[in-house]
C-alpha cells in the first residue's frame, strides 16, 4: 500500500529522517494569507503567460521550480521534505496526473503501439536503474551497493507531469506520443516497489525477502483494482437514473473514480499509483465519451497541482542544499540524463522497427519530476544509511531533469516534425 509504506517512512512518532536545522520551517509556519498569495500569484503568472510560453523554449514547469528557488532565497518561504503537507501535495500531483494519462490512452494505440511500451518497462526501466546505480556507487564510494541502488531506483522513472506537454504537441508523431505517455504513466508505480525494497535493504535490520514478493503482490493487486473499477465505472454511466450524468460533472466523475481507485488499493492491499492508472485505461475504454469530456477538467485540475508542486520543489531544493562533491555531483547529473537513458532505450529498442527519430525522441525525453520527488522525500525520512546524500544528489538531478527538458519540450517537439516531414516526402 503506497500511502501505508510512505506513512511508515515518514515517520510515525514523528522523528524525521535526517536532523532539521533550525533553519527549516514547515511550509504551512508561512501563514496562510502568505501561502495564499505566492500561490494564487504564481498561478495568475502562469495562466496570463501561457500564450507567451506556448510555442517558445519556456514551461511553466520551470517557471514554478524557479519561482520557488528565489522564493526560498528570499526567505519568503521554508519548506522541508519531511512535512506531511508537502508529501501529500506531491502524492496528490502524482495521482490525479497517473489517472488523467491513463484516462487519454486510445484503445486503438494501446493496442498496435503497445511493443515500444513494453520494451520501456521491461528492458529500459532496469537497465536504467543499473546504470544509475553503478554510476552512483562508482562516483559515490561512501554509498554501499543497497544504497547506490536506492539512489538509481528512485531516479529510474520518468515523469507524466514533465511530459504532458510533448504528449499533447500534434507536432510529436502520436505512436511517440502515446508511447511516452504509457511510459510515463506506468514506470511510476513499477519503480515504487524498488524504491521501497531498496530502502529495507539499506536500512538496518530489513527483511528484503519478504517484502519484495509483498510489493510484487501489492503491484499486481493494484492493476486488477484499478481495471475493475475502471470497467464497472463506465458501464455503470449507461445505467445511471435520471439520463444519466448531467456534462458539466461527467469530469467530476471521472476523478471521483481514479481517487477511488487509488484509495481502495491503498487501504487494502495494493499499489495505489498503479490502480488509478490502470483505472483511467480501463474507464476510457468502457466508456469514451467520459475521456473526451474530461479533457479540459483535468487539464485545469493537473495544472494547477503541477504549478503549486513545483513552486514547493524550488523552496526545496534551497531547503537542503547540497553538502558533498560538486564535481562528482556534476558528472552524475551529466550521466543521468546524456548516458543512462539514452543508452537503456537503444538496447531495448533494438530491432523494434521503430524510426531512428522517433527512438531519439523517445531515449532523450526521459524527464524526472513529481515521483522522482516524493521517493527521495521516501529515502529522507527512512532510516537508510547516507540518506541525506542520496536525497540531495537525486533532488539536483530533478531539477537539472525539469530545467533541460523542460527547455527542450518545444525544441524537440518542433525538430521531430522536421524530420518527420522529411522523411516522407
Amino acid at each position: 500500500m503506497a500511502a501505508a509504506h510512505i506513512a511508515k517512512h515518514l515517520g510515525g512518532d514523528g522523528r524525521p529522517g535526517s536532523p532539521r536545522p533550525e533553519r527549516y520551517k514547515p511550509w504551512m509556519d508561512v501563514g496562510f494569507g502568505d501561502a495564499v498569495l505566492y500561490s494564487g500569484a504564481l498561478l495568475a503568472i502562469a495562466a496570463a503567460l501561457s500564450g507567451v510560453m506556448r510555442g517558445t523554449v519556456l514551461s511553466i514547469s520551470v517557471l514554478s521550480v524557479a519561482t520557488g528557488l528565489i522564493l526560498a532565497e528570499a526567505g519568503a518561504i521554508h519548506i522541508h521534505g519531511s512535512d506531511a503537507a508537502v508529501v501529500h501535495l506531491f502524492l496528490l500531483a502524482l495521482i490525479v496526473t497517473l489517472f488523467s494519462d491513463g484516462l487519454f490512452v486510445e484503445r486503438e494505440l494501446l493496442v498496435l503501439h503497445w511493443g515500444p511500451v513494453a520494451r520501456a518497462l521491461v528492458i529500459a526501466l532496469p537497465l536504467t536503474l543499473g546504470l544509475l546505480s553503478l554510476a552512483a556507487k562508482l562516483l559515490f564510494p561512501e554509498l554501499d551497493w543497497g544504497e547506490a541502488f536506492l539512489l538509481g531506483s528512485v531516479l529510474c522513472a520518468t515523469d507524466p507531469v514533465v511530459t504532458s506537454a510533448v504528449v499533447t504537441s500534434q507536432r510529436v508523431p502520436a505512436s511517440v506520443r502515446h508511447a511516452l505517455n504509457l511510459e510515463s504513466g506506468l514506470n511510476d508505480g513499477l519503480a515504487l516497489p524498488f524504491v521501497l525494497f531498496f530502502i529495507i535493504l539499506a536500512s538496518p535490520g530489513g527483511d528484503a525477502g519478504s517484502e519484495a514478493v509483498k510489493l510484487l503482490g501489492e503491484a499486481a493487486f493494484g492493476a486488477v483494482l484499478g481495471f475493475a473499477l475502471g470497467r464497472a465505472a463506465g458501464r455503470l454511466t449507461h445505467h445511471l437514473p435520471g439520463g444519466g450524468i448531467v456534462r458539466r460533472y461527467e469530469g467530476i466523475y471521472a476523478l471521483g473514480v481514479g481517487l477511488l481507485a487509488y484509495g481502495l488499493a491503498d487501504v487494502t492491499i495494493g499499489n495505489g499509483l498503479i490502480a488509478a492508472f490502470v483505472c483511467g485505461i480501463s474507464l476510457a475504454v468502457a466508456e469514451h465519451d467520459i475521456a473526451e469530456d474530461f479533457v479540459v477538467f483535468s487539464e485545469n485540475v493537473s495544472s494547477i497541482l503541477q504549478v503549486l508542486t513545483f513552486l514547493a520543489f524550488g523552496g526545496l531544493i534551497v531547503s537542503t542544499g547540497y553538502h558533498a562533491d560538486i564535481p562528482l555531483l556534476a558528472a552524475f547529473i551529466a550521466f543521468a540524463l546524456l548516458i543512462a537513458r539514452p543508452v537503456a532505450i537503444g538496447i531495448s529498442f533494438l530491432r523494434a522497427g521503430l524510426p531512428a527519430p522517433h527512438r531519439g525522441f523517445i531515449a532523450w525525453f526521459g524527464p524526472k519530476g513529481v515521483a522522482g520527488i516524493l521517493f527521495a522525500e521516501l529515502v529522507l525520512t527512512s532510516d537508510a544509511g547516507h540518506r541525506n546524500l542520496i536525497f540531495e544528489t537525486a533532488a539536483f538531478v530533478i531539477l537539472a531533469s525539469i530545467l533541460v527538458h523542460g527547455l527542450t519540450d518545444t525544441v524537440g517537439a518542433k525538430w521531430i516534425e522536421r524530420r518527420v516531414s522529411a522523411a516522407n516526402r
